[in-house]
């Protein structure tokens, strides 16, 4: 299914708060909370001398942080105010997409708890911009010649909840998470359960990973062969074939086998790994750095709700963190996917 893009670009103004800066250009450096160092390979990803710093901000809930190589530029949801931000570096904050998830007449979203807009995003390897759309109900891709191409919004003839997350596989599959979060007050589910899903690259068809879990972030191992998705408070994985279809999941780590001490924070959300394999994953107190044996190797101790992050910059070494209201940024030694 094709339909028109509606596509609000760089330069309008009154869409975004006028503190939703890049904090950079008024010469301002803040820092967000701390960092907890509990394993020796935690400093070969994150240097001593590194901070998460705060680089925009004045957003309701920001999410799905991704960075776009063709332009250079990161990319990020405000759900509630139903908007995609760009923010390049050394010029600050722009909109990007508006509406990004939500297309009906009944007004919804500008405050905290409703969120009708796009949550997840991702690029592929043509530059091509996938949302996850919450109020729409909706994954979709906006082409290279701006139209939009809607990927899913119904599994065998029911609408679905309100896709949050998603992963793409280099063989053009695309796997996504299912919760309710976005549903509007009063808005009914069609499907008893929440589900995880894949989008064949070869047909479009979808085909269902899980319907078992409550599912939230999702996330690709570098060599594809496995999916990390959430499950609650939990991570799990499933194996992933040389086809793209999956085989059964299980659980690959919770917090509560951890002895990390608690703290201030959101709970387990998005995610992505590196290019070795390590999970950076938005958990209790911040952002939690997972090596692939599933063992905390420390913490962006954000001491606030974190939602989701991206690996993006020239090198792929800068990590931008979505900070409830806030974006983050901090330079690592280790470099996402695909760089």
């Amino acid at each position: 299914m094709r339909s028109m893009l509606v596509l609000v670009v760089v330069g309008m103004v009154g869409l975004v708060p006028s503190t939703a800066l890049a904090l950079e250009q008024k010469g301002k450096r803040e820092v967000i909370g701390t960092i907890e160092r509990l394993d020796p390979r935690f400093d070969k990803l994150i240097p001593k001398d590194s901070q998460l710093e705060k680089i925009a901000d004045g957003y309701i809930w920001t999410e799905g942080a991704v960075w776009y190589k063709p332009g250079k530029h990161l990319l990020f949801s405000d759900i509630p105010n139903n908007i995609v931000i760009k923010w390049e570096p050394g010029k600050g904050a722009s909109p990007f997409l508006k509406p990004s998830g939500y297309t009906g007449e009944k007004p919804r979203g500008g405050k905290p708890g409703d969120e009708p807009g796009s949550n997840g995003l991702a690029v592929d390897s043509q530059g091509r911009l996938h949302l996850c759309e919450h109020g729409d109900r909706r994954v979709t891709r906006i082409e290279k010649d701006g139209k939009k191409t809607v990927l899913a919004d119904n599994y065998m003839g029911k609408k679905l909840n309100s896709p949050n997350d998603l992963a793409l596989h280099p063989n053009g599959d695309i796997y996504f998470t299912d919760p309710p979060y976005g549903l509007a007050k009063g808005d009914k589910r069609e499907l008893d359960f929440l589900g995880v899903y894949r989008i064949s690259g070869k047909d479009g068809s979808i085909s269902l990973v899980s319907k078992t879990l409550s599912p939230n972030g999702i996330a690709l191992s570098p060599d594809n062969k496995k999916l990390y998705v959430t499950n609650g408070g939990s991570w799990w994985v499933f194996p992933v074939n040389d086809d793209g279809a999956t085989g059964e999941g299980k659980l690959f780590v919770s917090p509560k086998q951890w002895k990390a001490k608690p703290a201030k924070g959101g709970g387990v959300d998005g995610m992505k790994c590196d290019a070795d394999g390590n999970i950076f994953a938005t958990g209790p107190g911040g952002v939690c750095v997972i090596a692939p044996d599933g063992t905390l190797l420390g913490r962006l101790l954000t001491a606030d709700r974190t939602a989701n992050l991206c690996f993006g910059g020239e090198d792929g070494r800068t990590l931008f963190v979505c900070v409830n209201h806030r974006i983050g940024m901090i330079r690592t030694t280790t470099k996402g996917i695909g760089w």
